[in-house]
């Protein structure tokens, strides 16, 4: 399977299980309160390579709430591309020094960028036609926020290091698969934020 035609695999497999297994419609057919996220399932046995990797892209789209909630009813945009790009170049050169290649590097975080703006505009689509469920409270982007995504931006690029070999075998697609739905299941994470990690998971696989 070639990685760009992981996602829409992802999103029918995630779709099916969610629906299989709650019994509810999907959040974004008919939202609804998402169920309280407790602490992860982790799944190493599964695929020890690249469950760590996807439990980070999956703690990285929860923030996508936050950030949501942070700039909803605001004249701040979902797009910013100068953030994004200061992100871009940090982790390029950040990547050199781990033996990475900057730009593939760039790639895969550029994913996680449009992954969590699938999830914020599917917030903002869910906030405009539920006001019931629009946030009470404003996050701090700067002092709650950021300090997370620049946490799980130092492991990710850990991980990407610690992954390597497995990224660019030949079974990095099925193992990336797997790990992406059993991350998806650990952060109980509804069809809309399974639908950011098919986005998110894109380019992982190198080969």
């Amino acid at each position: 399977m070639r990685p760009q035609r992981l996602r829409p695999v992802l999103i029918a497999v995630c779709a099916t299980a969610v629906l299989a297994l709650t019994g509810a419609v999907p959040a974004v057919a008919a939202p609804a309160a998402a169920p309280a996220r407790t602490a992860p399932v982790r799944a190493a046995d599964v695929a020890p390579g690249l469950t760590p990797l996807t439990d980070l892209f999956a703690q990285r789209l929860l923030l996508a709430d936050k950030v949501a909630a942070a700039k909803y009813g605001t004249d701040k945009p979902i797009d910013d591309p100068v953030r994004e790009q200061q992100i871009l170049d940090d982790v390029a050169a950040r990547a050199v020094g781990l033996g990475l290649d900057p730009e593939a590097v760039k790639v895969v975080f550029r994913d996680q960028i449009e992954a969590n703006k699938v999830v914020q505009r599917g917030l903002y689509a869910r906030w405009d036609a539920h006001p019931a469920q629009r946030p009470t409270e404003r996050p701090d982007l700067v002092k709650e926020v950021r300090p997370q995504l620049d946490r799980i931006t130092t492991e990710v690029l850990d991980a990407l290091q610690r992954t390597a070999v497995v990224r660019g075998g030949a079974s990095c697609e099925p193992r990336l698969a797997v790990a992406s739905v059993r991350s998806a299941f650990g952060y109980r994470l509804d069809v809309l934020h399974w639908e950011g990690l098919a986005r998110a998971v894109s380019s992982v696989c190198s080969r």
